[in-house]
C-alpha cells in the first residue's frame, strides 16, 4: 500500500506563499534540489489542482541542457510519474501520463492507495486540504526556509488536524547562504479519521506558528521541532 505524502517549501511562520502571491523565497539551491530529487524518485503519482499543475506543467516542456544537472534529473522523475488533476474547468491535459478528474474524490484516492505500492505525492495547500479532512494523508514533509512571511496561504488549512499519536523528524540540510530543515511528520491515519479528529489531536498548525519552531540560525543550521 503507498504513502499519500504532502510536501512542499514553507516560511517558518507556516506559509507556502506569501500575501502578494510569491514564492520565490523558497527557490532551492543545488544542495536542497538534489536532496527533495531523492526524496522524490520513488513517487509513483502526483495528484494536483489546476494551478499546482499549471505551476509544475512547466517541467515537461523546460529546456534543461544549459541548467544544473540536479535540474535536468528531477525533469526526468516528473515525466516518468503519473499525474491525476482535479479541475472542473481543464477538459484535456497538457502532459502525458496525465488525466483530469472534476472533482477531488476521497474514496478513489483511498482506493488509489491500496493498489499500489509506490508512494503518492499531493501538491498544493488547496487540494491537500481535502485529502487532511479526508484523514488520507500519511506523511507530511515541511521544507522550512529560514524566513518568515507574515501570511499568505498556509501550508495546513485553518482546521487541520493530524491525528494522534504522530511523530516528527528533522533533518538539517544546509546550503551555501541559507538551511533549510525537512520536517518529517508521520500520521497513524484512518478513513474515520478527519476533520472531526479525536479529542487528542494536534493542532499542528497552531503550534507551527505558536512556538513549534523551537531554535533557527539562518546560513548555517535549522533545527526546527513541532509538537513538544
Amino acid at each position: 500500500m503507498g504513502k499519500l505524502i504532502y510536501s512542499s517549501i514553507m516560511s517558518v511562520d507556516g506559509f507556502t506563499v506569501d500575501a502578494a502571491g510569491h514564492f520565490n523565497w523558497s527557490a532551492p539551491d543545488e544542495v536542497l534540489h538534489a536532496f527533495v530529487n531523492e526524496v522524490s524518485r520513488p513517487l509513483g503519482t502526483y495528484l494536483y489542482g489546476r494551478r499546482m499543475y499549471g505551476v509544475m506543467s512547466v517541467w515537461q516542456t523546460l529546456d534543461t541542457a544549459d541548467e544544473p544537472a540536479v535540474m535536468a534529473d528531477y525533469q526526468a522523475i516528473w515525466r516518468a510519474a503519473d499525474k491525476i488533476v482535479y479541475s472542473s474547468t481543464l477538459t484535456e491535459p497538457s502532459t502525458p501520463r496525465t488525466r483530469i478528474e472534476p472533482f477531488f474524490d476521497a474514496d478513489a484516492v483511498w482506493a488509489l492507495k491500496q493498489s499500489t505500492d509506490a508512494d503518492i505525492s499531493i501538491g498544493g495547500p488547496g487540494i491537500a486540504a481535502h485529502a487532511i479532512r479526508a484523514g488520507l494523508v500519511d506523511e507530511y514533509q515541511l521544507f522550512v526556509s529560514p524566513i518568515a512571511v507574515g501570511g499568505g496561504t498556509p501550508f495546513f488549512p485553518s482546521d487541520a488536524r493530524v491525528p494522534s499519536p504522530f511523530s516528527t523528524t528533522a533533518a538539517s540540510r544546509p546550503g551555501p547562504s541559507t538551511s533549510v530543515t525537512l520536517l518529517l511528520v508521520s500520521a497513524k491515519v484512518s478513513r474515520a479519521a478527519g476533520r472531526s479528529g479525536s479529542d487528542e489531536a494536534a493542532p499542528v498548525r497552531r503550534q507551527i506558528r505558536a512556538g513549534g519552531v523551537r531554535r533557527l540560525r539562518t546560513g548555517c543550521e535549522a533545527v526546527t521541532r513541532c509538537g513538544r
